[in-house]
């Protein structure tokens, strides 16, 4: 085999594993927690998908079923996963409560309240929940109280979390830059994108044909341009289509490049109008993972800013990985037909995808 088709390979089969992948939109799952803390009471309110929750495992003990059917089980394990401290203090956690779907989304809210032996000026959290949704479960928390607000991450690797209400005290060392505020955004940013295979198989589709530097920087300047609008618009409110129209489209978008790939033969000199025309679409994707957080109005714009600086981090990743080997493909004499099969693998996959979500919508 020559190097030319050895290089083939590795692109077809890295497209194929990206398939492998479709049944979820990303890699690993996001819990998106809201706590309120009010007096002796800590308000515990996570936003989980119901894939996951589905994956879950029960206690030992339980009858094997999806979690989803089953409020006190599911309200249970987060109970038992999720600690609560106030100045060292365990709090208890009360009978919880399960919110089913809303109308258009996928995921599940569980409300569980903790009761603490006096008012809370310290409280520490610990996130347990990879125990039984896996090593790739993360959790991004937004903690409020009277006059203050902090974003923090919790994830296998740091499943604790220290805030000090009002102010840094000597019993309450501050948190891992890691895991809080802007450098947490700045993460979830990063793998939003790299974990969630449609965006990087769309941004793969585009550049296969992408020509030379300039035409690559004009496809993926459009493509941040038209995300970065679309994000800003769903988190501030101003529109929000739901998810049964978004995910179908994202999967479309995919098929479509690919089509243009096999079929057209001067899609590159408008491809960074089509990037464009797409990335507002994905932008309405990328914002589900700072909507269900519900942020408060004082740190949405350097939240939104952060995520939106490790969404384009990420694909910055993406694209120079991928540039030298299509950099070599472009010069070499059976370039069409490289783009050709990698695009029908492409064109495969993203059919079969939008299938999948039209049908459950």
């Amino acid at each position: 085999m020559t190097r030319g088709w050895r290089l083939l390979a590795v692109l077809v089969l890295a497209v194929l594993h990206l398939g492998e992948r479709a049944e979820a939109h990303t890699g690993g799952t996001t819990g998106y927690a809201k706590i309120t803390v009010e007096g002796q009471t800590v308000r515990y309110s996570l936003t989980l998908g119901v894939d996951a929750v589905d994956a879950a495992q029960g206690p030992p003990g339980t009858p094997q079923g999806p979690l989803s059917t089953d409020p006190d089980a599911l309200a249970g394990l987060v109970a038992r996963h999720i600690s609560v401290l106030a100045d060292g203090q365990a709090c208890a956690p009360l009978p919880g409560t399960v919110q089913p779907p809303m109308p258009g989304r996928s995921s599940i809210v569980i409300v569980v309240h903790y009761a603490c032996a006096a008012p809370v000026r310290t409280l520490t959290l610990r996130d347990d929940l990879f125990v039984v949704l896996g090593r790739d479960h993360h959790t991004l928390a937004n903690v409020e109280w009277a006059g203050g607000n902090e974003q923090i991450l919790l994830d296998p690797d740091r499943p604790e979390a220290r805030v000090a209400l009002g102010g840094p005290t000597a019993s309450a060392p501050a948190t891992s830059p890691a895991s809080t505020g802007a450098f947490g955004f700045f993460r979830l940013g990063i793998e939003h994108i790299l974990e969630g295979f449609d965006h990087v198989l769309f941004i793969f589709a585009l550049i296969l044909r992408g020509g030379r530097v300039w035409s690559l920087l004009g496809i993926v300047t459009a493509f941040t341009v038209a995300h970065s609008l679309t994000l800003g618009l769903a988190v501030l409110g101003v529109v929000a289509p739901p998810t049964w129209i978004v995910e179908p489209l994202i999967a479309a978008s995919i098929a479509y490049v690919a089509f243009e790939n096999i079929f057209l033969e001067r899609a590159v000199s408008r491809r960074w109008l089509v990037s464009f025309l797409f990335g507002l679409v994905h932008g309405f994707g990328f914002a589900g993972a700072l909507i269900e957080l519900g942020l408060p109005a004082g740190s949405l714009f350097s939240s939104l800013l952060s995520f939106n600086l490790g969404v384009e981090a990420g694909q910055a990743m993406i694209v120079g990985l991928l540039f030298p080997a299509l950099l070599w493909l472009s010069r070499s004499r059976w370039e069409q037909r490289a783009v050709t099969v990698m695009s029908a693998v492409v064109l495969v996959v993203a059919i079969g995808l939008l299938v999948e979500r039209v049908l459950l919508a």
